[in-house]
């Protein structure tokens, strides 16, 4: 026993338990299952109690060093061994290296004599061999309705039920009963869930057509426990229970963004893609190319080297290879390497919660960075709203919770296009995009927009694309006078424009030569004048030159004939 303080309460005592190993049910039961006790598993036939039995025990020999032994009524040591063979589990191997132990007994209605002195001792003393033969800490009882079929007396079955199980507690051994579920009580005695310390229901019901195991711990003597009920799968790997049925709002986000695998939709989200582990949701009316949006997504993840698992629930794996290669994105080598694993699956195969614990399970094997769910309409037609709501609520926490980026494709009706999507889907997303038919003149083309996209700022423009032999094409946004234009009336509109650009660019030519026309006449023009006006202004400087030369001749005649007189005044005097 272990115990823990907590302040302000008493020391509380956690129950000693032994893990099952069976993934999931630990964590339902919160640990396993009572340890030096007994655990009743009752269930109709088919339910999978000899298996959970079975890996009870393998697990308990190969992971944690418990040698374990079964007592049959029913099945052969052979039978058990070859049962158990399918799931990979070598008993046989464990039997020869006495980590395990098989015991068939045979007990028919003559073998029992309902006596005042009618006991067990003799099972007691076979038990008490096989368990001390290889020291088993752990022992199945499958089935105990084989053991007590002939008595009618409840005394006595009471007071042999209770022997029995504190026989069991005395050797100190974990044990698991096994037990057929009664019309009006549990079990088909309806006493055995009362001496058991642990019950546990197996149910295998059919609702239209669909079947749905279920798990359900209806009590468990000292121990915290989860009381809901539990999905569970049976295949190639044994038993394996989805613990979950709801979980707090408390994931860790990232702040990184991913590539949604088309550049131009990357530019809508502040060009940096969706936030890593978020949600998305990809909806719209047939031929929309959601699935074209799925391929992309899961391609580009596998370009960054990140694992994608993509479950598909109307194509096969080959029919989305090849469709996908008419659109330029090859996914054989991301198969071929590992990194994408596609799975197939009709929704009618399995019941929604079925369903989940097969994706949650694959999800845990392969470890994906990224799941793609094309599409999740198939899987909201096989349940009530309800139960599809608390079954993505369930998948989305897991995803959240593991980092996992989701993008999910979701159908949307023709009579339903008004609709912004599934509320009861819509609710859980974080992002989602709306694709959608636009007919106009007799031609269908193809929109898309940003509905919402949370923690982010993102594009309000309702852009074009085209699905191409190169991928998926977003044009860039095109409003005319008219409002926004797509296909061939984008393509009339773009090359009216592109003529009408063209009129005006040769008018600005024509204009350009008759300007350049008349700036050559006009540059003649002002050459003719400025000859004219340099020819005058020569003509002028000659006549100044030549009026210059005139003064000076008039100067130097005046001063010649100054000279003159003086000398003639001068001369008489001279005679004299």
């Amino acid at each position: 026993m272990h115990a823990t303080e907590h302040p302000g309460r008493s020391t509380r005592t956690e129950l000693p338990k032994s893990p099952t190993g069976i993934r999931g049910l630990d964590e339902v039961t919160g640990g396993g299952l009572p340890q030096g006790r007994t655990t009743l598993i009752v269930g109709k036939a088919g339910s999978g109690k000899t298996l959970l039995g079975m890996e009870f025990l393998v697990h308990g020999a190969e992971e944690y060093g418990e040698p374990g032994v079964i007592i049959s009524f029913e099945e052969s040591a052979a039978d058990l061994v070859q049962n158990v063979a399918s799931l990979g589990y070598d008993v046989q191997d464990l039997c020869d290296r006495g980590l395990f132990a098989i015991d068939h007994v045979e007990i028919s209605r003559s073998d029992i004599i309902e006596t005042g002195e009618f006991d067990l001792e003799a099972l007691f003393i076979r038990l008490a061999y096989a368990i001390d033969s290889i020291g088993a800490k752990r022992v199945v009882l499958d089935t105990i309705e084989s053991l007590f079929s002939g008595l009618a007396n409840t005394g006595i079955l009471r007071a042999e039920l209770r022997r029995l199980f504190f026989w069991l507690k005395e050797k100190g051994v974990t044990a698991v009963v096994t037990g057929e579920s009664g019309e009006a009580t549990m079990t088909r005695h309806g006493l055995e869930e009362y001496v058991s310390d642990c019950v546990i229901l197996l149910d295998h019901r059919v609702d239209e057509q669909i079947s749905t195991r279920r798990l359900r711990v209806v009590k468990y003597r000292g121990s915290v426990h989860g009381t809901n009920e539990y999905p569970f799968l049976i295949d190639e790997t044994g038993i394996s229970v989805l613990p979950i049925t709801s979980t707090g709002l408390v994931h860790t986000v990232s702040q990184e963004r991913i590539s949604s695998g088309v550049e131009r939709l990357d530019a809508m989200f502040e060009g940096e893609g969706f936030y890593r582990g978020s949600t998305v949701m990809i909806t719209g009316t047939p031929g929309t190319g959601k699935t074209s949006f799925g391929a992309s997504f899961a391609h580009a993840a596998c370009l960054r080297g990140e694992k994608c698992l993509y479950f598909s629930f109307e194509e096969s794996p080959d029919q989305i290879v090849r469709n996908m290669q008419s659109i330029g994105i090859d996914l054989a080598p991301h198969i071929a390497s590992g990194l994408l694993a596609i799975h197939s699956s009709r929704p009618t195969m399995y019941g929604l919660e079925m369903h989940l614990v097969l994706m949650l399970k694959m999800i845990q094997e392969l470890q994906p960075a990224v799941v793609v769910i094309d599409p999740l309409t198939d899987l909201i037609t096989i349940g009530t709203q309800k139960d599809v709501k608390v079954m993505l609520t369930r998948l989305i926490d897991y995803l959240k919770s593991n980092g996992i980026t989701a993008l999910f494709t979701h159908l949307v009706h023709i009579q339903e296009a008004a609709a912004p999507a599934n509320p009861v889907v819509s609710s859980l997303i974080d992002t989602l995009i709306r694709l959608q038919d636009v007919e106009s003149a007799g031609e269908r083309n193809r929109g898309l927009y940003v509905l919402k996209s949370r923690g982010m700022e993102h594009s309000n423009q309702i852009r074009e694309y085209r699905i191409t032999g190169g991928g998926i094409e977003l044009a860039d946004v095109y409003v005319g006078p008219a409002g926004m234009f797509m296909g061939t009336a984008r393509f009339v509109q773009e090359a009216q424009e592109r003529a009408e650009e063209a009129a005006r660019r040769e008018e600005i030519a024509f204009r350009k030569r008759e300007l350049e026309r008349k700036r050559s006449a006009m540059e003649a023009r002002l050459a003719a004048l400025q000859g004219e006006f340099a020819a005058e202004e020569e003509n002028l400087r000659r006549l100044i030159q030549a009026e210059s030369r005139r003064e000076k001749g008039r100067d130097a005649s005046v001063r010649e004939i100054e000279k003159m007189r003086r000398a003639d005044a001068a001369a008489p005097r001279e005679e004299e």
